[in-house]
């Protein structure tokens, strides 16, 4: 039996890391027009026009047909204006984010979209997230049992060494398994569901593996990899359309005027797990 060494990436989804050819993580290239016409985003902002950089001091509907007579307009500059419309984003995002301890991280995103730099994004308070939806997830499909379930099928108990077929096995089982995702109903308001929702791509691995008297224990590594950017069919969607914090960011982010960079959210979680030959999973 060849000896299998550790650590040992286990899972890839098929979508890879570091996607930057994706549409959600393209900026600044979509014109005037054809966010006016082809997107129907007129109605971005509640209080600025931001196609003519002018602030009102009442809710700006570019759709009335009378305008009160008393409101003032304020040109902006183009800072200024980009300012203000990351403040009103910020302000929105309190709908999908006001409690649990997870609260404050779409603040941090959002600043950091506005600081523009493109790099990675990084928060300690997502990666617990991960853990705890990967250590709370109990369903019969969910990955740490698909995981638990393979390497007790593998292992060859009576050498103490795991053999060559987890590749297969784990490949096969993982492809089938609910990965670790916030799309749970508590996540639309404790802003998991705001700041990461679906994923982009995971890696799992199997970090180390020991056997002795009929029992395991490993550590598992996941890498879990999603996209802080819309793309054109987010922003056509009814459902993300209707609220205007996506016309907002999908402005900011796609408009040749703004085009603020979109980036990656990286997030890592370790978790180990024990099992028997004979336990019931």
């Amino acid at each position: 039996m060849t000896a299998l060494h550790f650590p040992k990436i286990i899972f890839k989804t098929r979508r890879g890391m570091d996607d930057y050819t994706a549409d959600d993580m393209r900026y600044g290239d979509i014109h005037e027009h054809q966010l006016k016409n082809d997107f129907q985003l007129n109605d971005i902002s509640a209080h600025i026009d931001p196609f003519q950089l002018i602030k009102t001091d009442a809710a700006y509907r570019p759709h009335d047909l009378i305008t009160p007579h008393n409101v003032t307009r304020t040109a902006l500059t183009q800072t200024q204006c980009a300012s203000l419309l990351f403040d009103e984003f910020r302000q929105l995002a309190r709908m999908f984010s006001f409690t649990g301890p997870y609260q404050h991280v779409i603040g941090e995103m959002i600043t950091h979209m506005q600081n523009n730099t493109g790099m990675p994004f990084y928060s300690s308070s997502l990666d617990s997230a991960l853990r705890e939806q990967i250590l709370s997830d109990v369903r019969e499909k969910c990955t740490l049992k698909r995981i638990k379930l393979v390497l007790q099928e593998v292992i060859d108990w009576d050498s103490n060494q795991c053999t060559e077929k987890i590749d297969a096995r784990m490949v096969l089982m993982l492809a089938d398994s609910y990965l670790p995702k916030f799309m749970r109903i508590k996540d639309s308001v404790n802003g998991l569901g705001i700041t990461v929702h679906d994923t982009c791509a995971t890696h799992i691995t199997i970090d180390a593996l020991s056997i002795s008297n009929n029992r395991y224990r490993a550590t598992v590594t996941y890498s879990v990899q999603d996209h802080f950017g819309l793309d054109k069919y987010d922003i056509r969607s009814p459902v993300f359309r209707q609220f205007r914090l996506f016309r907002l960011w999908f402005f900011l982010q796609r408009s040749r005027l703004f085009g603020f960079r979109p980036f990656m959210t990286n997030m890592q979680a370790t978790v180990e797990i024990t099992g028997g030959r004979d336990e019931k999973i």
